[in-house]
């Protein structure tokens, strides 16, 4: 749905050439959930007003639904813009407008007839929790009222695509969940494609189907989450379940990326006459699925057969230094 190839922009600041992004390649699939999580100054809202075009980059091609935005002229850009829906930090909201004046407000610019948007914007409000306050004003509300209705505001045209830039960086935690489960309930009802940035990794394991780790304009690993947390090294992973400081000697971080019944722990404890000492252990929702972690102090003759048994059952075994 989402295919950017190559991209590279830069800066120009008190002289100095800031490059903000360095050949960066992003492949968003049809219907899932992509975040895009990295520090203040790494480049993702860059990214991300690329993928819109609000930003041209300097060299690479941006295609969203198959179009190649780069290579369309103004009134062609604005066009595909309608299918790009957008929630921002901040909220933007209309301070004059009420709220279903502020969700209205792109369908007017369109020219949609009254009748359809009174519809239209009713159908949203109630779609996003807030069918009771479609009179009220931005500052009567909360924060994660007022990003409920950015986002109803951006799904007004009926967008393929939803970019969403640190849209619960200004929430606090319980308002964040909110936002989140239900950024994830219209993935699912309504199909939709939502590529979000953020510099919470909470965001990536409640929400996300696929993650990039973002630095300095590049993407340092990218994937889906499923394959991250089964590859040895992950950086996705490590921030995810952080490996425990000063263990014991022979500690190994064991992650069970799907869950399992199985008693692996007690088979390798009888067939491979081995002592399994367990330090901490955790289960965990990622993405709508339980992961498993444990760290465990592994000590016998035959450990790195067991070892190898584990990773032939599906955990990623890593040694911890």
């Amino acid at each position: 749905m989402i295919n950017a190839v190559g991209l590279h922009k830069a800066y120009r600041l008190k002289g100095r050439r800031i490059a903000a992004l360095q050949g960066v390649d992003l492949h968003v699939r049809q219907g899932e959930v992509y975040g895009v999580v990295g520090r203040s100054g790494a480049g993702k809202s860059t990214l991300l007003r690329c993928v819109n075009l609000l930003e041209r980059p300097d060299r690479g091609e941006v295609r969203v639904d198959g179009q190649d935005l780069t290579a369309l002229g103004s009134a062609r850009l604005r066009a595909a813009r309608h299918g790009i829906g957008m929630v921002h930090q901040h909220f933007a909201l209309l301070s004059s407008r009420t709220v279903a004046g502020n969700v209205a407000f792109p369908l007017e610019i369109a020219g949609v007839s009254r009748v359809e948007r009174r519809r239209r914007v009713a159908e949203l409000l109630d779609l996003v929790g807030l069918a009771d306050r479609a009179r009220a004003y931005p500052a009567q509300l909360s924060g994660g009222q007022k990003q409920r209705v950015g986002i109803a505001r951006a799904l007004a045209p009926r967008p393929k695509v939803l970019l969403s830039d640190e849209a619960t960086s200004a929430l606090d935690p319980a308002t964040t969940a909110g936002i989140l489960d239900l950024l994830r309930t219209l993935n699912r009802e309504l199909g939709l494609t939502i590529l979000l940035i953020t510099h919470e990794m909470e965001v990536v394991k409640r929400v996300c189907d696929s993650a990039a780790i973002m630095e300095d304009g590049s993407f340092t690993e990218s994937g889906r989450v499923s394959d991250l947390l089964r590859t040895p090294g992950s950086l996705l992973t490590r921030s995810l379940f952080p490996l425990p400081s000063d263990p014991p000697p022979g500690t190994v971080a064991l992650t069970y990326p799907d869950g399992t019944d199985e008693p692996l722990m007690s088979q390798i404890t009888r067939g491979f006459d081995v002592d399994v000492n367990i330090i901490a252990g955790a289960l965990e929702e990622v993405a709508g699925h339980s992961v498993g972690r444990l760290n465990v102090r592994i000590t016998g003759e035959r450990r790195a057969e067991a070892l190898a048994y584990l990773a032939d059952n599906g955990l990623l075994v890593e040694e911890v230094r």
